[in-house]
């Protein structure tokens, strides 16, 4: 049960910041959007140290390797450019952008917005089903605390996600139903994730501190490669800094509190 939750509070987020679609009546103001993205960035960082970089060192203390730090830095690069060659492959749409990512494709401009999201979201399922994959192997460095705190601060972050997909739909022309699917649909990835990682624990368990790490690395590319520079683009980029840091003091108070 306690799995399931983990599994699906993420994409609850995701749910119910597509449903902004149905209560705002036009698009999401350029100064909101910022702070909305830079609190999930500030998230996402946090969540990359405490849920996902540090457990990985201490696990790979505990399993008495000479060097602890390899599995974390193996797996945090390997993490990185995994996401590097999805974001070179997947076709793919930024917001405040013109220009297609990724393979050439026919795709409309609102489909690859959506994969551009979807995109995002992977690392994330994997960094929650990473750490329940580990709760269910009973690893005394992760416990449900950790857990949940993990999955409540990516559903968090994935509020504003949500809406930050489902409104430019409705802006370009989508019914409020259409949007609110498809960005729905954005989040789903997120469950399927994590539970194809729960349930080969028996495989990825010798190696689950460069999985965590490589949950990290993943996370931190689409800060990096894809938040940043959006939250740098136009006028008054402190607004997403803002966000940055509220964002992270959350997760950061969620992780160490709750675990």
């Amino acid at each position: 049960m306690n799995i399931a939750i983990g599994l699906l509070l993420p994409f609850l987020g995701t749910l119910l910041g597509s449903a902004m679609v149905f209560l705002l009546k036009d698009r999401i103001a350029p100064g909101l959007q910022k702070l909305m993205l830079g609190f999930a960035s500030g998230i996402m960082v946090a969540a990359s140290v405490w849920s996902l970089l540090i457990p990985s060192i201490e696990m790979a203390e505990q399993q008495a390797r000479h060097a602890a730090w390899i599995p974390a830095a193996t797996g945090f690069l390997a993490g990185m450019f995994f996401l590097l060659l999805l974001d070179s492959v997947i076709p793919h749409l930024h917001l405040d952008s013109d220009k297609p990512e990724g393979m050439k494709s026919n795709f409309k401009k609102t489909t690859m917005l959506v994969f551009a999201v979807t995109l995002h979201n992977i690392p994330e399922g994997m960094a929650v089903g990473v750490v329940l994959a580990g709760l269910t192997a009973n690893y005394a460095d992760i416990t449900l605390a950790n857990a949940m705190a993990l999955s409540i601060g990516i559903a968090i972050q994935n509020f504003p996600e949500g809406a930050i997909v489902s409104m430019p739909l409705k802006s370009a022309g989508k019914s409020r139903l259409k949007a609110f699917t498809a960005g729905a649909l954005s989040g789903a990835v997120e469950p399927v994730a994590g539970i194809i990682t729960v349930l080969l624990i028996g495989i990825m368990l010798p190696v689950l501190p460069f999985l965590l790490a490589f949950a990290a690395g993943a996370m931190m590319y689409v800060v990096v490669e894809e938040l940043v520079p959006e939250l740098q683009s136009g006028n008054h980029s402190n607004i997403g800094t803002i966000g940055v840091a509220m964002g992270f003091t959350l997760m950061m108070i969620l992780d160490v509190a709750l675990g």
